[in-house]
């Protein structure tokens, strides 16, 4: 479910960029003067929110992860490294293109032509961050449920099966 609203929010960040293409640009050097799409406003701040709705959803479901040093890191199972360092990699992706989606939104919330620094691409990139951040979040998920499951099953077994 998390990496289908991340499809989703990654398919609605590239329909916004397609419909902030649909209207009037100048570009002069690294300065654009163009006329603001509401389309492309709603469809962005949209992907935004089904990007963080997914983010919220995976850490609910994966559980906490977490590290008190580099070596406890080290010297942790596999899965348990893989999730940890996912779910790290996940916080980032976010925040770049939660930024870049929220950037590329407000860029066309203009009631009337505006001219700044070019951001065209900002919707676009951040649609394909979201489709990035689906495959680590899922690569997350895998590892933390099975480094919770790994936990629980040695948990519970006795010591005479334990070896």
């Amino acid at each position: 479910m998390v990496v289908a609203l991340d499809v989703a929010a990654g398919i609605l960040g590239i329909h916004a960029y397609m419909a902030q293409n649909q209207v009037k640009h100048v570009h002069l050097f690294l300065f654009q003067c163009s006329e603001p799409s509401h389309d492309a406003f709603k469809l962005g701040v949209a992907a935004a929110a089904i990007l963080l709705i997914a983010h919220l959803i995976a850490n609910i479901a994966g559980g906490c992860i977490c590290y008190g040093s580099k070596a406890e890191l080290r010297s942790s199972p596999v899965n348990r490294q893989i999730a940890g360092i996912s779910l790290m990699l996940s916080w980032i992706i976010l925040g770049i293109a939660f930024t870049l989606l929220i950037l590329g939104a407000m860029s066309n919330n203009h009631s009337r032509d505006y001219c700044s620094v070019s951001r065209h691409k900002f919707l676009w990139m951040g649609g394909v961050l979201c489709f990035v951040h689906g495959a680590i979040i899922a690569a997350y998920y895998i590892a933390a449920t099975a480094t919770i499951m790994g936990d629980r099953g040695i948990k519970g077994l006795s010591m005479a099966e334990r070896g």
